[in-house]
């Protein structure tokens, strides 16, 4: 069971370092955009948004980048986490969705796509691990959303 916890905690580190080198790649693209749509503004704007307020509901020492909970986190279920389980993951998407609409051609949605994907399967190894430390864990998953309410 350790060697498998090992090379779980290896995964979370490459779909971060992807996560983040997709991410990356989209604000790049964005940033060079000559014209940014008032739309694209209020959609990079709604991330900040959900991502500061998922933040400050999750508090500093219980949040963690990788998919690993920290060994004294809580788990919340109160501010955006009351909707969906991970809505820093949802702001990470909706920065992105808004770098893609900046950026030109169609690269820019396929990276996303990417992003997306990375994202889920970090969902998927952080959810196994949130329910092997928190017994209330699997009441919590069936009563919220895991992006996107009514969803997904």
């Amino acid at each position: 069971m350790i060697g498998q916890e090992v090379r779980f905690e290896a995964l979370g580190r490459v779909l971060v370092a992807l996560q983040m080198g997709l991410l990356g790649l989209l604000a790049w693209w964005g940033a060079q955009a000559p014209f940014v749509p008032l739309a694209t503004w209020g959609l990079g704007g709604g991330a900040l948004l959900l991502g500061v307020w998922a933040l400050g509901t999750n508090r500093p020492g219980n949040f963690n980048i990788r998919p690993t909970p920290h060994p004294e986190g809580r788990l919340i279920r109160h501010g955006p986490y009351r909707w969906i389980r991970h809505p820093m993951y949802v702001a990470v998407l909706l920065a992105g969705a808004a770098c893609a609409a900046a950026a030109t051609g169609v690269r820019g949605w396929v990276v996303l796509a990417f992003l997306a994907g990375v994202l889920v399967v970090k969902a998927r190894l952080e959810e196994r691990w949130l329910a092997a430390r928190h017994p209330d864990y699997a009441a919590y998953r069936s009563g919220t959303a895991g992006f996107i309410p009514g969803w997904f």
